[in-house]
């Protein structure tokens, strides 16, 4: 069993959803199998996350099985160039990272205390809620 994604025109996320990845005789390319007249599919990985993939919540020992940096959601983008799903800009000051294909804050997020916090993206900072 494998996941897919459905991009549109502008390479966004439309619809994921879980279709077949072995081997059936007469059809080698699942990706061009399920892609509807007018879209894209590329399958995605549901452990794989900031390019690397995990089996039990830890590192899986083999990396080869890292599909596109990030599993894909509905409003992800498709970059071609990086053949990686990118998740939608939080703030706008927030930055991409290359090495990931995820946001990072202008700020590192607080590991000083065990509260739980929010960005405020007037401020520029990180809020204390609980």
């Amino acid at each position: 069993m494998a996941h897919y994604a459905q991009l549109d025109s502008e390479n966004i996320v439309v619809q994921v959803f879980v279709g077949r990845d072995d081997v059936v005789e007469g059809i080698a390319d699942w990706e061009t199998y399920y892609a509807p007249e007018g879209f894209t599919v590329k399958q995605t990985s549901y452990n794989t996350y900031g390019g690397v993939h995990y089996t039990n919540g830890l590192p899986s020992d083999d990396q080869s099985k890292a599909l596109r940096f990030n599993y894909a959601g509905i409003g992800y983008s498709y970059d071609e160039t990086r053949d990686a799903f990118i998740p939608p800009q939080p703030y706008a000051s927030w930055v991409l990272d290359e090495d990931t294909c995820l946001w990072d804050s202008p700020i590192p997020y607080p590991t000083d205390s065990e509260g739980i916090y929010n960005w405020n993206e007037e401020t520029q900072s990180w809020v204390e809620v609980v």
